[in-house]
């Protein structure tokens, strides 16, 4: 089966974007060079193509039942355009999804990993089973893009007819892009302050090469990964899977155990806490320790196995994100990375490596 485009595909390829397969989509991986687009997002302004990322509507009388029954986190606490990010568990616990909630005045929308659009459509379905919801898949018929960076309110700037510079932090408007509908919010996946935007199919081109007009460096998955590694964002496929809850990735604050009943809750309140636990590594010199490498502790035995490892360009470090036994989870445990037969020195380091300075 041929993989999907995004309505700008032919833009990237057009500007020698590499092309790769990813979650069943064909996505730019990188124009110019990670290096090259990674730390314009530190310091200005980086553009994303995430139209590949699922776009689902959900409402009907029993929307907010509905959600409240399958997400970890409260929606019912939600105000009308906020966004909330949370989980999507298995009745073990074990994470189907990390996903973003927007509440609005009629009704939801959820924003999907794009390698588990079909696995969630297929799970919400099942769970809306005698409850009055009506859920729509909206992916293929809009683009989303993401400008990313300290610079990116400036580009915003009298795009839209709402001012959006003025949106909160995880809040959303719907408002108009050359008089079209769309939706905007203040949400992302870099570490840095940024936008999200969603716009009809016919609109996205326009949009995109506005924003590169403005001075937004088009950037692909490469620097996208380097970047959410940096400020220690998990990436589904590997911090979370089916096999791991979210106690252990270290995102209990997106679990509200007392918030009702929700699918995985009784795992959940019961969770092991002798299972491995996500944890920052620094690793010695600029080698960097790719996932699946195992970790050993002192005496040689196997602590571990790193999820995600990258040279990142705006530290200057080598560094990595690993599940780990708990009792080797302490800020400055020293640990060696098996990177095929070579030994790497690492040490556990706190997380997020990177946090922007707040304006």
């Amino acid at each position: 089966m041929s993989n999907l485009r995004t309505p700008l595909y032919q833009w990237h390829v057009d500007h020698k974007a590499r092309m790769v397969p990813f979650g069943g989509w064909d996505m730019p991986v990188q124009y110019a060079g990670v290096v090259a687009e990674h730390k314009p997002v530190r310091t200005a302004a980086g553009l994303f193509d995430i139209s590949h990322m699922a776009r689902v509507s959900v409402g009907g009388p029993d929307a907010l039942a509905f959600l409240e029954s399958v997400f970890t986190n409260s929606v019912a606490t939600m105000k009308d355009d906020q966004v909330r990010y949370g989980l999507v568990c298995n009745e073990a616990g074990g994470i189907l999804d990390d996903v973003l909630v927007y509440r609005w005045p009629y009704g939801f929308s959820v924003v999907v990993n794009a390698s588990n659009r079909t696995k969630i459509l297929a799970w919400f379905e099942k769970h809306r089973v005698g409850k009055n919801v009506e859920i729509v898949d909206q992916t293929d018929r809009t683009a989303m893009v993401a400008v990313q960076g300290p610079k990116s309110v400036e580009l915003v700037a009298g795009l839209f007819d709402a001012d959006v510079s003025k949106l909160k932090y995880y809040y959303a408007t719907p408002t108009l892009y050359c008089r079209q509908p769309c939706v905007v919010s203040r949400t992302g996946y870099t570490g840095e302050d940024g936008f999200e935007v969603i716009v009809e199919n016919a609109y996205a081109v326009s949009l995109w090469t506005e924003f590169v007009s403005r001075g937004a460096v088009p950037c692909g998955l490469g620097a996208r990964d380097t970047l959410r590694l940096e400020a220690a964002m998990p990436l589904y496929g590997h911090e979370l899977n089916e096999e791991t809850n979210p106690i252990q990735a270290g995102l209990g604050w997106a679990v509200k155990l007392d918030k009702g009943e929700f699918i995985g809750r009784p795992a959940l309140a019961a969770a092991d806490p002798t299972r491995p636990v996500r944890v920052g590594l620094e690793i010695e010199g600029k080698r960097a320790a790719r996932e699946g490498s195992p970790l050993l502790d002192a005496d040689g035995a196997v602590a571990g196995t790193i999820t995600s490892g990258s040279f990142c360009p705006w530290l200057d470090k080598s560094l990595a994100m690993a599940y780990v036994r708990p009792d080797l989870a302490s800020v400055g445990t020293p640990l060696d990375a098996d990177v095929r037969g070579s030994t790497l020195a690492a040490t556990v380091v706190p997380l997020p490596f990177y946090k922007r300075a707040k304006a």
